[in-house]
């Protein structure tokens, strides 16, 4: 799955009420960023670099296979495939929403 397809499939997931009322950035290095804005009614995703309360670092290849579900979240956290950076409480809360 490519940076767009990975930044579609969020955007309807997320949809225009995700609940999560906060700003989340997947951030894939080299690859680009997916960036959630919880907080504007309604929610956008999009693929700007700004600032995020909650920034999560994962490679493309696991980003898709954690929109497919191949990957899980908990799991993915505790190998090192993703890191969190910023309010720890806004990533729990996106796995209800992923």
């Amino acid at each position: 799955m490519d940076l767009q397809t990975c930044t579609e499939t969020i955007r309807a997931k997320v949809g225009d009420n995700s609940g999560l009322n906060a700003t989340l950035k997947f951030d894939c290095g080299s690859d680009g960023v997916v960036f959630v804005d919880a907080v504007s009614a309604p929610n956008t995703v999009s693929n700007e670099n700004t600032d995020a309360a909650c920034t999560i670092t994962i490679s493309l290849k696991d980003l898709s296979a954690l929109l497919n579900g191949e990957l899980n979240p908990m799991n993915g956290f505790m190998m090192g495939k993703l890191k969190v950076a910023g309010d720890m409480g806004i990533a729990m809360r996106l796995q209800t929403v992923v």
